[in-house]
């Protein structure tokens, strides 16, 4: 096995699904392994604890699984939601608990690869739709962002890390992470919270701060 292989856990409850995506993980480019897979959110910890990526179905059952999600997410797991619902505010929940990205079913092989690749990797992944429901948010109640804080925030969407923002800003890590905690401050007080890089993307298509065009 190369040991740069990348690996999913598989979480639905319909079979076919679950064999669906495990194939188009397997047809991608490099190809994603999936090392478990099944219809309770337990083989996440137990037979997939050491996948790179969580492909986590948000309806197991008679409610959307947001504490699983939670739990996951809060263990490090990097989560990609893939679900029935097209739901813009289930999505940006599900983001603001620590999901890497949502996407619904009616997406297909290509953009679930590309969310399942980014996410090993520890980066968010914005599909057309949720990019499209959010940019046509707008929303009214907008945090009153410096230039230099939207500068610092598009280039963190842009980079693989802080220190390659600060390098090319030519500030230091420290100064990237005091703009970051401030903008995630300023989203907090006017009640929209964005704990999260992939929560903090979705909330700057939504005020028109950057497009899915930009990432």
């Amino acid at each position: 096995m190369a040991c740069d292989e990348l690996t999913a856990v598989v979480v639905d409850d319909h079979p076919a699904v679950r064999a669906g995506v495990a194939h188009w993980l397997a047809s991608g480019s490099p190809p994603i392994r999936t090392i478990a897979e099944g219809d309770d959110v337990r083989v996440a910890w137990l037979d997939g604890a050491d996948a790179d990526v969580v492909i986590l179905d948000l309806h197991l059952g008679s409610v959307p699984a947001l504490g699983d999600l939670r739990r996951l997410a809060e263990a490090g797991r990097r989560v990609v939601v893939y679900s029935m619902r097209a739901d813009d505010e289930i999505a940006l929940q599900c983001l603001e608990l620590g999901a890497l990205s949502y996407l619904t079913k009616a997406e297909g092989a290509e953009h679930l690869v590309e969310a399942a690749r980014a996410a090993a990797g520890g980066r968010p992944y914005t599909p057309p739709s949720l990019a499209g429901a959010l940019a046509g948010d707008r929303s009214a109640n907008r945090p009153a962002l410096s230039p230099r804080e939207t500068e610092v925030l598009v280039e963190w969407f842009q980079s693989e890390s802080k220190d390659f923002v600060a390098h090319r800003l030519g500030i230091s890590q420290n100064t990237v992470n005091s703009h970051l905690e401030r903008i995630r401050v300023k989203y907090a007080q006017i009640g929209r919270e964005a704990p999260t890089k992939a929560a903090l993307v979705a909330r700057a298509i939504q005020d028109g701060l950057i497009s899915v065009d930009d990432l």
